[in-house]
């Protein structure tokens, strides 16, 4: 018989799991007693908690109690984690100064405080996930036609409609964007994340929106996890303009603009990413902006002729301090760049994916002007 490897796999990853959240859980322990439960009712909740961020997964219910859990035990990981360094670090010097009459930390102290920072950042986080700000951007196009001098591009990424993303969040981004002036909402992928049936409503809050020249919309890579042909002809039914490796052009008098997207990389068959295609035949001279989900596709977009490239992807890193381990997987992770003689403009995300906290990494609405350079 063979030996059960993927088994094994699963049991590993379980074990690693529970004693990242015993580690992590030690001043919820701290706590519990602190207020008189005895000590196996204590660990009894632990383990109980634990469990919590696997229900989504396991029962695809309790979405907002197992991802409040999995963003609050991130927060406790790395602070006891930054504690007992310091700790240890305080106690080393102790003992090498021989400084025996330095006080030592009150463990049940520390551990409360631990706790209550937690809380406090899990909190903060929230806030930061579910209110995204309003975030200005102005890109410098070369020969940019006087027309379109100051041209709105409202983008949107990463919003992760789904098990707690719902209509309400939708229709408070679609007011935001329709008070925003648009001349033509791009959005970036990731948008849905979840099957037709379960979000057909949550969406529909999308078909008030008011840009002068449309919402277009590129696929992400979660689009394609949820059937993206479904969800492609839900959204033109709301509106939308799916651009499937191809462009649209706007018009100003006699100036146009060409607004182009291509489809995720793992896209296949039809939905195989082309961005040479997408700006095929559009107007010599006229000014490109592309739509793709990802960044990597920009290694060379001035090499197509694109002045301006909206991606999303990277989500910032999404919340601290995972986001300071983005720049490893990413050459490019948030904000503004220079590629050549194109410009690539990364949304840290409008939603979230997971748990809902964005520490340090705020959600966004952004909004592109287009200027001469």
């Amino acid at each position: 018989m063979l030996f059960p490897w993927a088994s094994m796999r699963r049991l590993l990853a379980a074990a690693v799991l529970l004693s990242a959240f015993i580690y992590a859980g030690r001043p919820l322990l701290v706590g519990l007693a602190a207020i008189g439960v005895p000590r196996i009712p204590t660990w009894i909740v632990l383990m109980l908690v634990s469990i919590l961020p696997l229900l989504p997964l396991v029962l695809r219910r309790a979405y907002w109690a197992g991802y409040v859990t999995l963003g609050l035990f991130s927060s406790l990981f790395v602070l006891v984690l930054f504690s007992d360094l310091a700790r240890g670090a305080y106690r080393l010097v102790r003992w090498a100064a021989s400084a025996h009459t330095w006080p030592i930390p009150d463990p049940r102290m520390l551990n409360l405080g631990i706790l209550a920072a937690a809380g406090v950042l899990t909190f903060i986080g929230l806030l930061q996930a579910r209110f995204p700000r309003t975030r200005r951007v102005t890109v410098a196009i070369d020969d940019l036609p006087n027309d379109f001098e100051g041209y709105r591009i409202v983008q949107w990424s990463d919003v992760h409609i789904g098990p707690t993303i719902r209509r309400g969040f939708v229709r408070s981004l679609v007011d935001r964007t329709n008070a925003l002036d648009a001349d033509a909402v791009a959005i970036t992928g990731d948008l849905v994340d979840g099957h037709v049936a379960d979000l057909r409503d949550e969406v529909a809050p999308m078909r008030e929106l008011r840009p002068r020249d449309g919402v277009f919309f590129v696929t992400g890579n979660h689009e394609y996890y949820w059937r993206a042909a479904e969800w492609i002809r839900v959204l033109e039914d709301l509106g939308l303009v799916f651009l499937k490796n191809e462009h649209r052009i706007v018009e100003r008098g006699s100036a146009q603009l060409v607004i182009a997207g291509v489809t995720d990389a793992i896209g296949r068959d039809t939905h195989r990413q082309d961005p040479a295609g997408a700006v095929a035949g559009a107007p010599d001279g006229a000014p490109k902006v592309m739509l793709s989900h990802r960044p990597q596709m920009a290694k060379a977009p001035d090499s197509i002729g694109v002045d301006l490239q909206l991606s999303g992807h990277t989500h910032g890193g999404q919340f601290f301090p995972w986001n300071l381990f983005s720049p490893r997987f990413h050459p490019f992770v948030t904000g503004l760049h220079r590629i050549g003689t194109a410009w690539l403009y990364i949304s840290r995300g409008t939603g979230y994916w997971g748990p809902p906290t964005r520490l340090y990494v705020g959600s966004e609405v952004t909004v592109i002007q287009l200027t001469r350079a």
